[in-house]
């Protein structure tokens, strides 16, 4: 096996350290951008959902900030917005480079869109559920979290399953800009020193990653509903 993969991905062999280290760096940006996205995102989705027209605590102000901000932040390139955020990045990071330095941008580029996929996975919950706790004078942080989160579960399971995926892109994606992970190792040998073989280790690496989180995704949101 050994020497099958040597003939077949000679670059990757001779540097198989250098490899595992940037896949670990991968899944380190992935669960650290992840969780802090997920929280962020699960407070500005919650947001949007009550304080929309016919929500439970109606506020235009707030909901139009928030829409409105989503909405810019959604339409910049990710590869854009993470050069834009270098400054800030090292200002807050204390680097722009690497793990530490790709979590930011990353954070910034996938909220957005999971904050949006919260939303969605809310607002397709039964309004008779939001009508029954309000006849039980239920408060507005108990139906948040017993209406709202609770039976909403499977669905933000599914929706975090999508925003995953779209994470391990953008990681990819931010070693252009020198984020590490396996986009800069695939990006400075295989792209810039033309090792193919590289190139294409790390598609078969993250097209597996996906199809794991994506396995486990499906198969946690059924277990959940029944």
């Amino acid at each position: 096996m050994t020497s099958l993969l040597t003939a077949w991905f000679p670059n990757v062999m001779s540097r198989l350290p250098e490899f595992f280290d940037s896949l670990v760096q991968t899944l380190v940006m992935v669960g650290v951008s992840g969780v802090i996205s997920f929280v962020l995102s699960l407070i500005i989705g919650v947001g949007l959902i009550v304080t929309r027209r016919n929500g439970i605590r109606r506020n235009g102000l707030v909901f139009n900030v928030l829409d409105k901000l989503i909405d810019l932040f959604r339409s910049i390139p990710f590869i854009i917005l993470a050069a834009a955020l270098v400054p800030l990045t090292r200002l807050l990071m204390g680097t722009a480079i690497g793990p530490k330095g790709a979590i930011f941008p990353l954070v910034v580029g996938i909220t957005p869109f999971f904050s949006r996929q919260i939303e969605s996975a809310l607002a397709g919950l039964d309004p008779g559920y939001i009508e029954a706790a309000e006849s039980m004078g239920m408060s507005t942080w108990q139906i948040i979290w017993h209406v709202y989160l609770r039976e909403s579960i499977p669905a933000i399971i599914r929706v975090t399953t999508i925003t995953i995926v779209s994470l391990v892109g953008e990681t990819a994606t931010v070693g252009i800009v020198g984020g590490g992970g396996l986009g800069d190792f695939a990006i400075r040998l295989g792209y810039q020193r033309y090792m193919y073989d590289v190139t294409m280790a790390t598609i078969i690496v993250l097209v597996i990653f996906i199809a794991l989180i994506e396995l486990f995704g499906r198969l946690l949101a059924e277990v959940i509903e029944h």
